[in-house]
């Protein structure tokens, strides 16, 4: 039996009943929990021995400083960090995530028949997330299926901002092409080979592009081998792109190799996608543009005639740009101690009492024992000794929850070996929204009027009538993805 009483003098650890270990990786542990104040299904993420390399430690600052930073229906939420028992010397980070059930690769993986409901939804959400994002001058930098949480309603929301920047002027933010930008096959053009000495929030719409083509034919659109097969295949589709693009292009070399190119024509939009609708068409071809500037912004995208029926400007909301001052360390050098301590002030901001008696300069640098971090350690060490699970019977326990950044958690192998185990696609399920005004009624009216779904023995019928707004988030989707045995893949 886990020891149940693991609470400390700040009473934050006896808050999470864990459950089980749902997901490992080079960075930890993902373990479901429950938080016993509220009820509500939480991940709780232990970050091994993060100071071992700056690097390491810096992207992980990021992230947990962008995600204090961007609170917004459609990005992960942290929702509580655990005190360490001393500010000077701690290893490890114990975050509390909300949980969320599988990834966008695992829905697309496991369903070869989304809707282009499911389609739309999706799309709006991701532009909405990224607007609210790119307001507050963040580029994401690495967005692809795996980095896109996803819940049995459909909601998906954005993570995995260790890879973001923030830029401080209104020009565009040098690029430093030593540095990991993008997954390959969702990279535009203009990182693939240094094609430009400046990068924009145009790189985070053409990876949008990429993971929309996706999800309507269920397979990577470009899965470059390397850098330069990658190009291949964007001009295969694109084709070679014009004069007037190329001359545009900073970098010498990169011009020569475009200019050398063997001469290809686009190919149709239409025929490439011979089954998809054609408003969907166009504005993947918007999104898509090898020219960045012909790339509209993730504003503008949500503007389009695809949304008709779903966009509510009043629930899509910007942000204020980000103070440079909580960036000031991207500009120096930092030591294993300089980043210890950035964090454990990050730390503080889930503490406020803590925190008030830092900034007074009052606070006790001595050891806190036991601590809810200590207490979290045991039980970790507990679950992945035993086979992963806690001995609790809970109802609400779930197996195979997932949240966080895919690769985080596991390989690609154990990801495969997933997908391989799962002998069925996800089914689809309703969940009614309540109605709110007389609007979203006529929303629902006009909606129900406007699709008509497949329905079979085994499959509820479902509409757009599904995609209604709810408290929690404009347009929150009631077409679930999950079956009756509501088993997802931890990846």
């Amino acid at each position: 039996m886990l020891d149940k009483d693991f609470f400390t003098e700040y009473g934050e650890a006896s808050q999470y009943e864990i459950q089980e270990v749902v997901g490992k990786g080079s960075y930890g542990v993902v373990a479901s929990a429950i938080d016993t104040h509220t009820g509500e299904r939480v991940a709780i993420k232990k970050m091994n021995n993060v100071f071992d390399h700056v690097s390491d430690a810096t992207r992980i600052l990021r992230e947990i400083k962008l995600l204090r930073l961007l609170k917004h229906a459609d990005i992960v939420e942290i929702k509580h960090i655990m005190l360490p028992p001393s500010p000077r010397e701690f290893k490890d980070i114990y975050v509390v995530f909300e949980l969320m059930e599988s990834d966008l690769h695992q829905v697309i993986k496991l369903n070869d028949d989304l809707t282009p409901e499911h389609h739309q939804f999706f799309l709006y959400q991701l532009l909405r997330g990224l607007k609210y994002i790119h307001t507050g001058n963040v580029f994401h930098r690495d967005l692809k299926p795996r980095n896109i949480l996803a819940n049995a309603d459909c909601k998906v929301k954005l993570c995995d901002f260790g890879l973001a920047r923030v830029s401080f002027t209104n020009a565009p933010s040098a690029i430093f092409w030593t540095d990991y930008v993008a997954t390959r096959w969702y990279r535009a053009p203009e990182l693939c080979g240094s094609f430009s000495s400046k990068y924009t929030p145009a790189i985070d719409i053409w990876s949008i592009g990429c993971i929309f083509a996706e999800l309507l034919t269920g397979k990577p659109l470009f899965p470059g081998k390397n850098v330069v097969h990658q190009l291949e295949l964007i001009t295969d589709l694109l084709g070679t792109p014009a004069a007037d693009t190329i001359a545009r292009v900073g970098n010498e070399k990169a011009r020569k190799y475009l200019s050398s190119m063997r001469k290809k024509q686009p190919i149709p939009f239409s025929k490439k996608f011979p089954d998809v609708d054609q408003s969907a068409l166009r504005i993947l071809e918007r999104l898509l543009a090898f020219d960045p500037k012909d790339r509209p912004s993730a504003e503008e995208a949500l503007e389009d005639l695809y949304f008709d029926g779903l966009a509510d400007k009043e629930q899509e909301p910007s942000r204020q740009p980000i103070s440079k001052l909580e960036f000031e360390f991207e500009r120096r050098k930092l030591t294993r101690d300089d980043v210890r301590e950035l964090i454990y002030r990050e730390i503080l901001e889930y503490h406020p009492e803590m925190l008030k008696e830092h900034l007074q300069g009052t606070d006790q640098t001595h050891f806190v024992y036991p601590s809810g971090a200590d207490r979290f350690k045991e039980q970790f060490a507990h679950l992945e000794e035993g086979d992963g699970k806690s001995d609790r019977n809970s109802p609400h326990h779930r197996k195979h929850a997932t949240s966080l950044p895919r690769e985080r958690i596991c390989t690609a192998d154990e990801t495969e070996n997933a997908v391989k185990r799962s002998g069925s696609s996800l089914s689809r399920a309703i969940n009614q929204s309540p109605p709110k005004s007389q609007a979203t009624e006529e929303l629902q009216s006009a909606n129900q009027n406007a699709v008509a779904m497949q329905t079979s023995s085994t499959k509820p019928k479902c509409g757009t009538s599904t995609l209604l707004r709810s408290d929690s988030s404009c347009a929150s989707t009631r077409v679930g993805l999950i079956g009756n045995d509501r088993q997802v893949h931890a990846l």
